[in-house]
């Protein structure tokens, strides 16, 4: 059998893994003529990660089932049935069938995995197998938790326009001024489709030298203008085009975020994975912006521009307006199947706090284990560099500067302490 998903040949002819049939009958008369197929006492299979539809796991737990009893006929002595992995858990929420969730509960499947071991191997008089299922990811997805400050954020809205367009300005941008002035209720379609147009035409004249830079940058503020205005113009609409979607996209502010996707993450980059993001703290304000959000690496693809939504995935997160005075923390949730081991060092980028809490049953809680993150100097023995030798260059370096009269010896003090608290500090930011 094979399931879908992105692990899908787990399973299936062209698994890497396992035994086909032939080679299973192969195995058994080996066995035979080896005088051993009483040691033959398992059933093993994996059907994948991450099963979201229940039918896929009934329809495995019956194939492996008749694998089962077609071995006790052969004469093996079969006492157990593995099922591996495949307990899914539901990252969104949805109860579906979603890759990011699944169409069951626990109980199910604990209930329809009897049920197909039953039914089975009932109809052919055959003994009930001890049943052991490996089911990792659902044990332990929920019992780690990243935890990051975000940083700064840019936002797309835009400045003030002039009164009037100056006068010698290329017509293209007058066009641009009368569809935002035109623009109504009646007309938010059209206007979004002139406005795209005039855009792209603009960009095309600068990039032919048609047009000044401060003309295209004119232009490129009537443009967020007016998709701003074609947004609060929707929301007056019961239905209205289904562009809005990807306007409201366009115009979501990005939030830097102090982590890196690669290192904690992974699987939200590689694989599409959805998981839990909010913040958590000021919960008793409404979200006013929303945001994507973007790591600390210089990598385009660190980002999470798909958030867990009731009817799949949404393109943007709800989040509170940043406060000069005040950190705003956010945590993405049930990331403690495979993030961890799986992440990486790109851009040098290293492991992070990690802090271990205890909760009891009265609500109080203990922190009963505290690991430090990765330093500069841990990252760099990693790539082969030795801290202490660099120290030593950089020293020297620093000396032949106050010798060469390039600073001072009081300056040498003070660059060689920030140095050396450098290679101490954290690979992510620290205020």
């Amino acid at each position: 059998s094979q399931a879908g998903g992105h692990w899908a040949e787990s399973g299936g002819e062209r698994s890497i893994f396992g035994l086909n049939t032939t080679q299973l009958i192969d195995a058994v008369d080996y066995l035979k003529k080896e005088g051993m197929l009483d040691c033959l006492q398992m059933v093993h299979y994996h059907l994948g990660s991450q099963i979201s539809n229940i039918r896929a796991i009934r329809t495995a737990v019956n194939e492996a089932c008749r694998v089962y009893a077609g071995l006790v006929k052969e004469g093996a002595a079969m006492k157990y049935l593995d099922l591996g992995g495949g307990l899914a858990v539901d990252y969104d929420g949805s109860q579906s069938n979603f890759l990011s969730s699944r169409n069951y509960s626990l109980n199910e499947y604990c209930t329809d995995i009897i049920e197909a071991v039953m039914t089975t191997l009932d109809e052919q008089n055959i003994d009930h197998p001890i049943i052991i299922t490996e089911t990792g990811r659902a044990l332990v997805a929920y019992y780690s938790i990243l935890l990051f400050n975000v940083l700064d954020k840019t936002v797309f809205e835009p400045e003030p326009l002039p009164a009037e367009l100056p006068k010698d300005c290329h017509p293209q941008l007058v066009n641009m001024m009368e569809s935002l002035n035109g623009l109504s209720i009646r007309n938010i379609q059209e206007t979004l489709n002139d406005t795209i147009f005039y855009r792209d035409e603009v960009r095309q004249l600068f990039n032919h030298g048609k047009i000044t830079l401060r003309e295209r940058s004119l232009a490129e503020n009537i443009f967020w203008t007016t998709l701003n205005r074609i947004r609060q113009c929707a929301k007056q609409l019961k239905n209205g085009p289904a562009e809005i979607s990807e306007i409201e996209r366009l115009l979501s502010d990005i939030y830097y975020c102090n982590f890196s996707l690669f290192q904690s993450l992974p699987d939200s980059w590689a694989i599409d994975q959805l998981f839990p993001v909010m913040p958590i703290h000021r919960l008793n304000e409404k979200p006013t912006r929303n945001a994507i959000l973007a790591d600390i690496t210089c990598d385009c693809d660190g980002k999470i521009d798909s958030f867990v939504d009731r009817f799949g995935a949404k393109r943007f997160l709800p989040l509170h307006e940043l406060k000069e005075s005040e950190e705003y923390y956010l945590g993405v949730f049930l990331v403690g199947a495979y993030q961890e081991t799986l992440g990486d060092l790109h851009n040098l980028l290293g492991d992070t706090n990690v802090v271990t809490v205890s909760l009891h049953q009265d609500g109080k809680f203990d922190f009963s284990g505290e690991l430090e993150g990765d330093t500069v100097a841990d990252i760099l023995s990693y790539v082969e560099y030795d801290p202490k030798r660099l120290l030593m260059k950089f020293r020297k370096t620093a000396e032949n500067a106050v010798k060469d009269g390039l600073i001072s010896p009081l300056e040498r003090k003070a660059v060689m302490k920030v140095y050396e608290e450098g290679m101490r500090g954290y690979t992510y930011f620290e205020r």
